[in-house]
This record gives structure tokens, sequence and C-alpha cells, in this order.
């Protein structure tokens, strides 16, 4: 007797599929749209950009915690390292006092804590690594476009979309595809991936509502 056998899921695949409501929701907040449609102002991008840096400073502590990870190293890219072009843009957005006129929101604040409390876990840092990084060199790159084409920025304070190291983006989001299938997380794992990316996209929603009440 012959028993048809199906194939398990990729965990990027899971990622994916798994995360597909909660990314249309985080999509669909007001904040975005209006930014995107040009009905706010660089004002607006400037606070996002410093929600960025607080939850980049979080992601970006963990990177170094799982690079010891004999498992998770090979998921730690230094091309996708956000938080020195962060500092430039908000630099250029608020001059050199832009430490003492950015504001981190309560959601920021949330969401950079539950990077610092889980973030060293594997698969809770690959669940955060690519709702972000991933997000970054796809729709980040919509959102670049939009700021150029309604706000008239050039270069300078948009350099947290721009990757140097990475001159073309689908062959190195398929190989960091492939680095996450190679993890080689047990089912329990892949599990708690999911479920934390699906906060991720949670956590990032939120993020987007405070700044829209900001920014009505």
């Amino acid at each position: 007797m012959s028993a048809t056998s199906v194939a398990t899921p990729s965990l990027s695949v899971r990622l994916r599929e798994g995360t597909r409501a909660e990314h249309q929701a985080a999509e669909s907040e007001g904040f975005v749209g209006r930014l995107l449609s040009g009905r706010l102002d660089v004002a607006a991008y400037a606070d996002l950009a410093a929600q960025q840096l607080e939850i980049y400073r979080a992601l970006e502590e963990a990177s170094a915690l799982v690079r010891l990870d004999p498992r998770g190293a090979g998921l730690v890219f230094a091309e996708l390292e956000r938080v020195p072009a962060i500092e430039r843009d908000l630099v250029h957005l608020h001059g050199a006092g832009w430490r003492d006129a950015v504001r981190v929101l309560p959601a920021t604040r949330v969401y950079a804590a539950r990077l610092r409390d889980v973030g060293a876990g594997l698969p809770e840092y690959a669940a955060h690594a690519y709702t972000r990084y991933l997000g970054d060199l796809s729709g980040g790159q919509v959102i670049k476009r939009m700021m150029q084409r309604h706000y008239g920025m050039g270069a300078e304070g948009l350099a947290f979309y721009d990757f140097p190291e990475i001159p073309r983006a689908k062959p190195f989001k398929d190989l960091y595809r492939e680095r996450l299938d190679a993890l080689a997380l047990d089912p329990a794992e892949t599990d708690r991936a999911v479920a934390e990316a699906q906060e991720a996209f949670r956590l990032n929603r939120a993020v987007f509502a405070e700044l829209g009440a900001a920014h009505p």
C-alpha cells in the first residue's frame, strides 16, 4: 500500500502565508495611505523615521546575539544594518540636535521592548528580521519613490531605503529565504516563528495607528 507524501511547507512559505492577513491589516492603516498619497508632509515621515530608529536599534541588538548562535549566524547580514542610515536621515531631517527633537511613541516602545525580550531566540529573531528586512527591500522601495514624488525629497533623508551593498534586491531576497529555510527549526519552533511574525505585524500596525493619530 503506497502513501502519498505531502511536503512540509518551508519556513519562508509558512511565514508568508501565515502573516498575510496581519500584513494587509498593517498596510491598510490610514497613516500609510495618507503618507504615500502625498496628503501629509515631510514632518510625518521624520516622525516615522524616529520610530524606525528605536525599532531597529532593538532588532540589531538581537542580531548581535543571534550571530553567536551557530544555527542563526547565517541569517545576520551586515548589508542589512539600518541604524547608521536612519541616524543620517534624522540628521538631515532635524539637524545636528536631532536627538532632542525626536519622540518615541508608546507603541514603538512596546515594539522595541518585545524585540529585546524575545529577539535572542532564533525562531523569534527570524520572524522579526523577516518582517522588517524583506519589507524594506520590497514595499520600502515604494515608500522611497512616493516620498520623492510627493514631497520632493532627494537621496538625503531617505538613506534608510538604500542598500548600497545589495545592488539587486531579488537575488538577495531569494538568498535570505534560503537561509531562513536552512535554519532547520523543529515544528514547535516553526510555529513560534509564525506566531511571532504575526505579532510583529500587529506591533507595526499599532505604531502606524499612533502615527496616524499624531498626523491626521
